[in-house]
């Protein structure tokens, strides 16, 4: 006997028994009380959670958990107490070639550097440091 026979066989039962009607008759499906999830399926759940256009409820619904759940394990992520996985595949920066300009003189300022990321620009003064330029980087590259 399956178990959704038995359950019929039940609720049959419980409800031609002692002639009280039901008022409320409720039915769990799946998993009840507390879950254990390992790391790896917890970081899989996660990564697939920061894919760009995928809502945290569509994911969660996908993998039978609360949305709550995988906004404090999106949480933890963030504050690097859940590692996630790396894609095998590197991304990499798309690279413009301009014609070289002319050297600076002495007493000319360099030329202007100019950083682009999904439609931001961000104009610098040529002498920069890179550090500085580095730091800018980060920062775009977070706001995605």
């Amino acid at each position: 006997m399956d178990g959704a026979t038995a359950l019929q066989e039940s609720t049959q039962f419980m409800l031609a028994g002692g002639g009280k009607t039901v008022e409320r008759l409720e039915v769990l499906c799946g998993p009840t009380g507390r879950r254990n999830w390992p790391d790896a399926i917890k970081a899989r759940i996660v990564a697939e959670s920061f894919e760009t256009g995928t809502r945290v409820i569509d994911v969660a619904r996908r993998y039978g958990i609360s949305p709550q759940q995988v906004t404090t394990w999106r949480r933890q992520a963030r504050q690097g107490r859940l590692a996630i996985p790396v894609e095998d595949d590197a991304a990499f920066a798309r690279l413009l070639v301009e014609e070289p300009h002319p050297p600076a003189s002495p007493g000319s300022a360099s030329p202007p550097i100019e950083i682009e990321a999904d439609g931001v620009i961000v104009r610098l003064a040529g002498d920069v440091s890179a550090a500085r330029v580095a730091e800018i980087a980060v920062a775009l590259r977070a706001a995605r």
